[in-house]
C-alpha cells in the first residue's frame, strides 16, 4: 500500500459512522466520493497536521487538527444540507461566548476550521449529579442566548423551520396510521405552530444541546459544539437536556422527576418551567413522527409516550 492509499484507508476507515449514514442516500454517497479530495483541499489551504478522525457523527468528516504555528484546532467538513447552512454564522455570532471559536470557514469546501475542546469530556459522561449537569449546561445556554443577532443575515427563522415540521408530522400520522394518539400529534403540530410566534425574547439559539454537544474545555469549563441553528425561542433548547441527562424515564415515576428538572432548568433560565415543558412535547411529537417515518415504529412510540407526559406536566 503505497502512502496515498494508506493515508486514506487511515482517515476514512469502513467503520466511520458517519460513512454508513451518509451512504443511504444517492446525494450522500456522490459527496462520499469527493469527501477525500475535500479534505486534501482543506488541509493544504491551512496548512494542517490531521489525526484520525472521531467517530459518532452522522452526516461530518471531524477530525482533530493542528496549524502551523501548532495551535490545535478541529477541521469539520460536511454533507451540504440546510441545518449545516447556519453554523459558521452561529459561532460567529456567538464569539466563544459559550460554544467553540470558529477560526476559519470555507463554504466552497463546506469546510469549518474550529477550536479544540481539551480534555473534550461530554457532559453526559462527566462524573457529576444530574442536577449539577444541568446547571453547567444552562450556564452554557445562556453564554449563546445573551451574544448580539447576527445584522447580515445569519441562521434562518424558527418560525419557518418549526412550521414545515408541523405540516410533516401531520402528513406523516396521516400516512403511516400507526395508532399514534391523533389528539396528542394534534397538539404538538399546534405548539410547534404557535411556540416560536409567542416567544417573549429572540436568540440565536444552539438546536441541539444534547449533553453529547457540550465538551469540557480550557478556555471555558464547558462550551457547545455542532450546533443546529436557528433564531427564534430560546424555550426551545433545553429539551435534549431535561430528556437525556439521567433520562428521567428510567425512574419508575418519571413525572415528579421531569417536573422537577424543568424547575430547575426554567429557574436558571430565567424562562418558565411549563414553556420548557410545552416544547418538549412539541419536539417530541416531532421526533417520534420522524422516527415512525424512517422505520423505528417502537421508537417513535416511546417518543410519543414522553412526549405525553411533558404535556401533561405543562398543563397543554
Amino acid at each position: 500500500m503505497n502512502t496515498d492509499s494508506r493515508r486514506t484507508a487511515d482517515r476514512f476507515p469502513p467503520g466511520l459512522t458517519m460513512l454508513r449514514t451518509v451512504r443511504r442516500t444517492a446525494e450522500g454517497r456522490a459527496w462520499l466520493a469527493r469527501l477525500p479530495e475535500l479534505v486534501r483541499a482543506a488541509e493544504e489551504r491551512w496548512g494542517l497536521r490531521l489525526g484520525a478522525p472521531y467517530d459518532g457523527g452522522s452526516c461530518a468528516w471531524v477530525a482533530p487538527a493542528e496549524l502551523p504555528d501548532g495551535t490545535p484546532a478541529v477541521l469539520k467538513v460536511g454533507l451540504p444540507h440546510r441545518e449545516a447552512d447556519g453554523e459558521a454564522p452561529a459561532l460567529r455570532a456567538w464569539a466563544g461566548a459559550g460554544a467553540v471559536r470558529l477560526l476559519d470557514h470555507d463554504p466552497a469546501l463546506g469546510a469549518l476550521l474550529i477550536e479544540r475542546c481539551t480534555p473534550g469530556t461530554p457532559l453526559g459522561a462527566a462524573p457529576l449529579p444530574p442536577e449539577r449537569r444541568l446547571t453547567l449546561a444552562a450556564e452554557v445556554l445562556r453564554g449563546l442566548w445573551a451574544a448580539p443577532r447576527p445584522a447580515d443575515g445569519g441562521p434562518e427563522p424558527m418560525t419557518a423551520v418549526c412550521d414545515e415540521w408541523a405540516a410533516l408530522a401531520e402528513e406523516r400520522a396521516a400516512r403511516l396510521r400507526t395508532g399514534y394518539d391523533p389528539g396528542l400529534v394534534a397538539l404538538g403540530a399546534r405548539l410547534l405552530r404557535t411556540l416560536p410566534r409567542d416567544a417573549r425574547r429572540t436568540a440565536v439559539v444552539h438546536g441541539d444541546a444534547n449533553p453529547g454537544n457540550v465538551l469540557a474545555a480550557r478556555r471555558r469549563p464547558w462550551l457547545a459544539i455542532d450546533p443546529k441553528p436557528m433564531t427564534g425561542d430560546p424555550a426551545y433548547d433545553p429539551w435534549p437536556l431535561l430528556m437525556q441527562i439521567d433520562d428521567p424515564f428510567a425512574h419508575r415515576d418519571p413525572g415528579p422527576v421531569l417536573h422537577a428538572r424543568a424547575a430547575l432548568l426554567g429557574d436558571a433560565l430565567d424562562e418558565d418551567p411549563a414553556r420548557l415543558l410545552a416544547w418538549a412535547a412539541a419536539r417530541g411529537v416531532e421526533s417520534a413522527l420522524h422516527e415512525a417515518a424512517h422505520g423505528a415504529v417502537a421508537g417513535g412510540a416511546e417518543e410519543l409516550r414522553r412526549a405525553r407526559v411533558a404535556a401533561d406536566l405543562a398543563g397543554c
